[in-house]
């Protein structure tokens, strides 16, 4: 074992002496540190077998510029080194832009988009199953539209699993269909049938409900004590709330009351197809929103959310979180949820997701995210215990885990990460309730166990590592003391993003004074291939740490002139966005001992652009 295995072992022996997680001791085999000798560029892309991340979310561009004498700035305002926020929603549907992202690049194989380096393929499968619409979200983002179909549907597919979207029929052919459902014959059912799937052609379903007299006919028979003509009713409205136009789930306004009554139904079936028609309608049309709410549809969904069948669960949560990404929800939804009992429960929930699935716990740590990033709901969410919970989640999640993570569990990571982050981002004084460096280990054996699968879930943990390492010395210390900087630094080359988000962590720390920089300086052979990266950005932070060694620590300066670095700081002064730094940067390093903190000096470390 080499002797940082080794030592990071005793860490995580020390860690999980603290609480007793004794599972939580396992060294990290991260992969080798690739060698990037002085003034040379890594090219960007995969490197070392690491994959970049699959077409899972669009983040926003960080931004951070380098301060004057302290640590970077955030992309929501002028605080130094304060906890940064996510964005305020992240909208499922790949269609739909976030308000302060821009809009998500369309189908196939990316490039650097939105600070992140985009590689996958959209598209997916388009089934209905359980599976396939986890596989949905995972290869073409958290989709906001999803379809339930049964088993008779795999007759419906070619020969490739490919879906075979019918052909659209005319209006005569619709007309004749409707008719044939509005004759009380004996076979009512295969004529629903028929019609289901008919309805399954956009062209069709803007016919169908231009009809006279077409979407009434549903909502009668969808109210019939027919089980089985009731089922193909549900079926054709669920196929029409798939529609990606407001206008045909508008049209279907008038079934949202009985929606919601036969959510209390007996079927399970039923109430599942009863749910993912809500959370459909819900996310394409305001006037379904604005209907449902006086309806009472948050009340009901409380009611709900005890129910013992997992699949009924992961639909309500599916329904909520559809809710709660609507643009009127800080105002006019959260404010209903926070009221009811939704939060405890779905705070329940999350949390034993390992032991009662993660379909659920998954949805429902999206809905946390949601109300989370409301700004309206830190203190409610903090009176429930929701950070303490969410940390021991974590914990479980480490000391249980396997080197290969399980498919799926990166979508209750992710959230639960977001979640945190975006706590600790608030002004409400938190970081206290989690001062324990357990947490640290836990997310640096997590990041381990998803890095080669599911890279994206790295920046999310390096967000959450700056948040705590932004105003936390705690946490600062306890990354040193337990000998995660090696581990720390190996994440520079996994994408731009990250290499920014490990030097703003290290920029953090090396803020809290003289102490903590002179452990640094110890690392400072593996910092120097930061300047030597691709991405302008992650350079800028690189050299911000620096300037912020070489003010709490002088002797850096002089070190780091023997180690080439004055080659790599001159590499960057034809650089018109680092020029400036780099120069000061120079400047600072050819000043004699002593002198960076008064005098000249002083005002060169003023000045640092």
């Amino acid at each position: 074992m080499s002797p940082w295995l080794e030592g990071q072992h005793e860490a995580g022996l020390r860690a999980a002496g603290a609480g007793g997680h004794s599972q939580l001791v396992r060294a990290l085999p991260w992969l080798p540190l690739p060698d990037f000798p002085s003034g040379t560029r890594p090219c960007r892309g995969k490197q070392r077998g690491v994959q970049q991340p699959p077409r899972h979310f669009c983040f926003a561009s960080l931004q951070l510029r380098a301060g004057k004498g302290v640590g970077p700035r955030g992309p929501h305002g002028p605080c130094c080194r304060s906890a940064r926020r996510w964005p305020r929603t992240l909208t499922r549907t790949r269609p739909r832009a976030r308000p302060d992202c821009g809009r998500c690049p369309a189908g196939g194989a990316g490039g650097p988009a939105d600070g992140v380096w985009w590689d996958g393929k959209a598209g997916g499968d388009g089934t209905g199953s359980t599976a396939a619409l986890r596989r949905a979200r995972r290869q073409e983002q958290l989709v906001s539209k999803r379809l339930l179909r049964d088993d008779s549907a795999a007759e419906e597919r070619g020969r490739d699993g490919a879906e075979i979207v019918p052909d659209p029929l005319s209006e005569d052919e619709v007309l004749e269909l409707l008719r044939g459902v509005q004759r009380g014959s004996e076979d009512r059912k295969r004529s629903l049938s028929c019609l289901r799937h008919a309805l399954q052609n956009k062209d069709t379903q803007q016919k169908f409900v231009r009809l006279d007299g077409s979407i009434r006919t549903l909502v009668g028979l969808f109210t019939s004590s027919l089980a089985d003509v009731q089922m193909e009713a549900a079926r054709c409205l669920h196929e029409l709330s798939h529609s990606s136009d407001p206008a045909v789930a508008e049209a279907c306004l008038p079934v949202t009351s009985y929606l919601l009554t036969y959510l209390s139904g007996h079927s399970v079936e039923f109430t599942e197809l009863c749910l993912y028609t809500l959370g459909n309608l819900v996310v394409e049309s305001e006037a379904v929103r604005k209907q449902l709410l006086p309806q009472g549809i948050i009340p009901v969904l409380a009611s709900c959310i005890q129910s013992p069948h997992e699949a009924v669960l992961e639909g309500l949560g599916y329904v909520l979180s559809q809710l709660l990404q609507a643009k009127e929800a800080p105002t006019e939804i959260v404010p209903l949820v926070l009221d009811s009992v939704l939060p405890q429960h779905m705070l329940r929930l999350v949390c034993s997701g390992l032991k009662a699935g993660t379909g659920a716990a998954v949805e429902f740590a999206w809905c946390l995210h949601y109300i989370v990033c409301s700004h309206i709901a830190d203190a409610a969410l903090l009176s429930l215990g929701t950070l303490p919970a969410l940390t021991t989640l974590l914990l479980d999640l480490a000391s249980e885990i396997p080197l290969d993570a399980p498919e799926g569990l990166e979508l209750l990571v992710c959230p639960v990460l977001r979640c945190l982050s975006n706590l600790l981002a608030g002004d409400t004084g938190c970081q206290g309730q989690i001062r324990d460096e357990r947490l640290l280990v836990a997310l640096f054996l997590i990041l381990q166990s998803f890095l080669q699968q599911h890279p994206f879930i790295v920046q999310e943990g390096l967000w959450l590592l700056n948040n705590l390492t932004a105003d936390e010395p705690f946490f600062c210390s306890a990354l040193l003391a337990l000998d995660l900087l090696p581990a720390l630094l190996q994440l520079l080359p996994c994408s731009p993003m990250a290499a920014e988000l490990v030097l703003t962590v290290l920029c953090n720390i090396a803020e809290k004074g003289p102490a903590l920089c002179r452990q640094l300086h110890q690392a400072l052979p593996l910092l120097l291939p930061a300047l030597a990266l691709p991405d302008p950005q992650a350079v800028g932070q690189g050299l911000e740490l620096l300037h912020l060694l070489f003010l709490h620590c002088p002797e850096v300066a002089a070190d780091f002139i023997r180690q080439g670095g004055q080659q790599a700081l001159e590499q960057h002064q034809s650089s018109p966005v680092l020029q400036g730094r780099a120069r000061a940067l120079l400047d600072m390093a050819r000043q004699p001992p002593g002198a960076s903190a008064t005098g000249p000096g002083h005002s060169t470390v003023s000045a640092f652009p």
